[in-house]
């Protein structure tokens, strides 16, 4: 056996080598390119589902309930609808059965269905919170449909950060939903693997 083909490479056999490496080094390229794609394409996904099936439903139903909510107190003249006073109960009973119950069945509604959704390990306490206040507008409801004015709100008060974490969750996904459709590097390279196809 010669050892000097071994030692002494020809130009063939160099030739043979930086093909096998340089095929090798195109699969690893295109093997970490495609799980690096993949799970972008993942999270992207994750994200625009939470926005369109959770947070951007409940974030807009919450906000259409504050306005509608303050629109109230400027027209009763008040700060706080506490106390509902007796003048103003037919207006808050009208306003609780056709605005402000609506809404707040969308929220539990979506929260219920949608729990696989929520950003976070745990189940945030504010939306147990806020599930919590709708059963008790619903007792309350049943109670006024009765004929039963005696209570004028539900004895589960609104949770106090509902508002803060729907709005700031809400606002968190579609910051990491736009920084996840313009990365430039990922604009890049969608544009050269459509170009190949």
């Amino acid at each position: 056996m010669d050892y000097t083909s071994i030692l002494f490479p020809s130009t063939f056999q160099n030739a043979a080598i930086l093909t096998v490496v340089l095929a090798f080094a195109g699969y690893l390229v295109t093997f970490f390119s495609s799980r690096v794609t993949a799970r972008h394409s993942d999270r992207l996904k994750l994200v625009n589902l939470r926005i369109n099936a959770f947070y951007g439903p409940l974030y807009v139903a919450t906000v259409a309930g504050n306005t509608a909510y303050r629109t109230l107190l400027i027209k009763q003249g008040k700060d706080t609808c506490h106390p509902i006073r007796d003048e103003d109960l037919k207006e808050w009973t009208l306003w609780m059965t056709t605005i402000f119950m609506p809404l707040n069945d969308i929220r539990e509604k979506l929260i219920i269905e949608n729990a696989h959704l929520i950003v976070e390990e745990q189940m945030p306490q504010c939306l147990l919170d806020f599930v919590t206040h709708v059963v008790g507008y619903k007792a309350l409801l049943t109670q006024w449909s009765n004929g039963d004015y005696t209570e004028r709100r539900s004895i589960i008060g609104w949770p106090p950060e509902f508002d803060a974490y729907v709005e700031r969750s809400y606002k968190a996904l579609k910051h990491e939903q736009t920084r996840l459709l313009h990365n430039g590097i990922w604009r890049a390279w969608n544009k050269l693997n459509s170009r190949r196809k």
